[in-house]
């Protein structure tokens, strides 16, 4: 947490200030919007991925850049297709091929606003592009998880789609979707894999990793199977399941509401938190990990929208039963935080 402090976060706030100051200057008015939301609205989300440069922090230079430019490009285009102008997959898929050549070092620019009317982004979306790309080539062994970081983008940007589109078409999209991945991971429901999709922790996982010299191939594969899917469904199930209300007033596909009653979804959550605390095990720095874990629970948890819900509340107290110390830990500490920066 001192190295939270001292360096991540001051790092991470000086880089969201420059894509504000960027933001500010996109000529149309609709993606100059839905840019500044989306850093002022999910700044957490960027502060919470710079963590893991905390775990080396000669590397921070690259990683807390790379990082914040990558999930801001996730958060912007989030923005894009939720409160969009637009129910096209075409238009959602090219949205998202940025996020593909962001991950590929050489990767061409491209129109990535060619199937929607709002186009004049004044360079922003490829300037994100861009900074991923350059910090990118400045890992030592990038090439050794690059398969891995485009699979896992490949399938968030497979999830923005289908989530995204017209509603009476989202579910058969996302069902037909989990068919082909479903002899993967059979002891998921489809709703889980869905929401292990929409996570970046397991890229930013890769990218730490690719701060190492000498990372193997069977590295890549053994360090994406540790995080996905188990810490990543955790991730956006607790995302879920504090934007329940909010998700139903704005018509939107919420992932808990699949669930046949509040005791399944207790159940499914603490057997997927198991299920993440025993795969980081695995990892040599197994601890910073667990803490990435408990920081999550403790986080969402811990959520001003928890009180204002009360089934929300019940599952969460639920969740906090038996918690660790480090758990409780973070809960108080991600209260303070809010606190100090609302």
């Amino acid at each position: 947490m001192h190295r939270v402090y001292k360096y991540v976060l001051p790092d991470v706030a000086q880089e969201l200030e420059k894509l504000k100051n960027r933001a500010n200057l996109i000529p149309d008015p609709e993606l100059r919007m839905q840019a500044l939301n989306s850093i002022q609205d999910k700044k957490f989300h960027c502060q919470g991925g710079g963590v893991y440069a905390a775990a080396n922090l000669q590397y921070r230079t690259v990683l807390i850049p790379l990082i914040v430019a990558l999930q801001t490009i996730s958060d912007y285009l989030d923005n894009l297709c939720d409160r969009s102008t637009s129910l096209d997959a075409e238009d959602f898929r090219m949205l998202h091929q940025s996020m593909l050549d962001a991950v590929t070092p050489g990767a061409t620019l491209k129109d990535y606003y060619a199937y929607r009317e709002e186009k004049e982004d004044g360079g922003y979306l490829h300037h994100l592009v861009s900074q991923c790309q350059q910090q990118i080539k400045l890992l030592p062994s990038y090439s050794a998880v690059q398969f891995h970081v485009i699979h896992l983008v490949s399938l968030y940007g497979d999830l923005q789609v289908y989530k995204h589109i017209a509603k009476d078409l989202r579910e058969e999209k996302l069902l037909g979707w989990w068919e082909e991945h479903k002899f993967e991971y059979p002891h998921l429901q489809w709703n889980e894999f869905a929401a292990a999709s929409g996570s970046t922790l397991a890229m930013f996982m890769l990218f730490l990793t690719a701060t190492e010299e000498g990372v193997t191939e069977e590295d890549g594969i053994r360090i994406k199977n540790i995080y996905f899917p188990h810490v990543c469904a955790l991730h956006i199930l607790l995302d879920y399941l504090i934007d329940q209300e909010e998700d139903k007033v704005g018509g939107d596909l919420n992932f808990c509401n699949y669930y046949e009653s509040e005791a399944t979804l207790v159940d499914r959550i603490a057997t997927i938190v198991n299920r993440a605390r025993k795969d980081v095990q695995q990892l040599p720095a197994s601890g910073f990990h667990r803490l990435i874990i408990e920081g999550l629970l403790a986080l969402y948890l811990s959520d001003p929208k928890v009180q204002q819900q009360s089934d929300v509340r019940k599952v969460s107290k639920q969740l906090m039963k038996k918690s660790p110390l480090t758990r409780l830990f973070f809960f108080v500490n991600s209260m303070w935080i809010r606190k100090q920066q609302a």
